[in-house]
Order: C-alpha cells, then sequence, then structure tokens
C-alpha cells in the first residue's frame, strides 16, 4: 500500500518553513544522520520527508509503496515494461528502498520497513490523505501496477470515465487512484500526493503568501474541497478539506 512520501528540493530549509506554515509540520532532527533527510511530523508522527534534490533530478514529491521483498519488486517492475531508476539499496537500519518509472514514464518509489514503517499519520490535516496516477496512458499504467503490486481497479465515475480507484486484493479500501492527465497534458506522467487542511481557502492564501503557486483553487468535489498547488521550489501537490462521511475510507 502507499506508505512514505517525501520531497526532493534544492533547498531543504527553505521547504521546511514553507510547509511547517503551509500544513503545521514540525521537523526530527535526523538530517545530520541521514544526508539532510529531514523527517516532518504531525503531533509527533512522521508524515512525510524532505531531501536534498539529487544531481539533475527536478524538484517532486514521490510516493513510495510499501513491499515485502523491494529486490523482487524491483524486478517485476523490470518484467513487466517499468525501467530501475534506483536500484534497491539499504537505509541504515531503517529499511530498504528503490525507485522505479512505470511503462507510462511516472516516478514511484518502493519501501521495505525496517525500524522505519512509513507515515504514522494519515487521513488527517497535514498528513498524507489521498494520491493519484496523472497518465497519458492509463490503462497501461493500470496493468503493470495490477501485474506488479496484485492491485484491484474499481471505475470511479465522479472522477471522469477513465479514472479509477485501486485496492489490495480481498479489501474494500482504496489506496488512491489512477487516471489521465486531467488537463495536465503538458507535465510528464506523475503521481500527485494530496495532504489534508482544515481549510482549503486557508492553504491557498499561506501557500502564495510563503512563495508556492496556485496552479487550481476552488475545486469543490464531493469529496471535499481542494486546490492544487505547487511550492517555491516548482513541487506539485494538492491539498484537501474533507468534507467528513463523503471522503474514500482508507483506514481499511
Amino acid at each position: 500500500m502507499p506508505c512514505w512520501t517525501d520531497l526532493t528540493t534544492p533547498d531543504v530549509a527553505a521547504a521546511k518553513e514553507f510547509y511547517a506554515s503551509l500544513l503545521g509540520w514540525t521537523y526530527a532532527d535526523t538530517e545530520d544522520e541521514y544526508g539532510g533527510y529531514a523527517i516532518a511530523q504531525v503531533d509527533g508522527a512522521a508524515a512525510a520527508g524532505i531531501r536534498p534534490l539529487p544531481p539533475s533530478a527536478p524538484p517532486a514529491w514521490t510516493l513510495y509503496l510499501a513491499s515485502d521483498d523491494v529486490d523482487a519488486t524491483a524486478a517485476a517492475a523490470s518484467g513487466h515494461g517499468g525501467t530501475v531508476h534506483l536500484p534497491p539499496g539499504d537505509v541504515g537500519a531503517l529499511g530498504r528502498m528503490g525507485i522505479a518509472a512505470d511503462p507510462t514514464g511516472a516516478v514511484f518509489g518502493v519501501w521495505q520497513a525496517g525500524e522505519h514503517i512509513g507515515a504514522e499519520v494519515v487521513n488527517q490535516a497535514g498528513a498524507l490523505t489521498w494520491d493519484d496516477l496523472r497518465s497519458p496512458d492509463p490503462d497501461t499504467a493500470r496493468a503493470f501496477y495490477t501485474a506488479v503490486f496484485s492491485y484491484r481497479t474499481d471505475p470511479l465515475p465522479d472522477a471522469g470515465p477513465d479514472y479509477a480507484t485501486f485496492s489490495l486484493p480481498g479489501e474494500r479500501a482504496p489506496l488512491g487512484g489512477m487516471g489521465g492527465m486531467m488537463g495536465a497534458a503538458a507535465q510528464p506522467a506523475h503521481w500527485l500526493v494530496y495532504f489534508g487542511v482544515v481549510h482549503a481557502d486557508a492553504a491557498v492564501t499561506a501557500a502564495e503568501q510563503g512563495g508556492g503557486k496556485v496552479l487550481a483553487r476552488d475545486l469543490d468535489t464531493p469529496y471535499g474541497r481542494m486546490a492544487a498547488l505547487a511550492d517555491p521550489a516548482g513541487a506539485a501537490f494538492m491539498v484537501i478539506e474533507p468534507s467528513g462521511s463523503q471522503q474514500p475510507d482508507r483506514s481499511g
């Protein structure tokens, strides 16, 4: 299941300040031990990561999918038309990770937990609440993730004819969605992460005041009021003010 997300950015200190103002994050002191990697927290629980930008990589949020065997998952990704960008390797005692892209080009991470299981808080303000794939070829992408992770996909008509949720076999709770580009045709395929906020309009104002950019505002949906934002370095993400009972249940 989606278990973690982290930001690659050219200025970790500036990103920490921006997201602290926007999402109320505080940070665990792990940067020196793990090469500048910061753990963002909500009420003392790990919510996301912020790390220095690797050479030639654009600022972006990366979604990680959990695996019991990241090496086997990397092999399966290659075998089903994906590309392994970062071969599996250990991150100290925290776990083992790899980075890959699906056949349509969307980059994602794979995480095999050690001491760090991933997000300790979800589905509330400041935490990851949803994720979806934006792809120019969603059918090919869905076939890939179904083959590699054994997902079940179910159409979600409210989100458009080419959008579907994905779930683990035998479970009802959706883990996220996969669909077309939804008006972002000029961008490459990508995973998009959503963070919960108490008030979407206030989050938009905070993003603007912090040097971010509003990509789309006033997005009222059956699942809550949303906005598409980019941080000062250009990394895109969504915020959502859930509508309560209409929000898809990811608790299992």
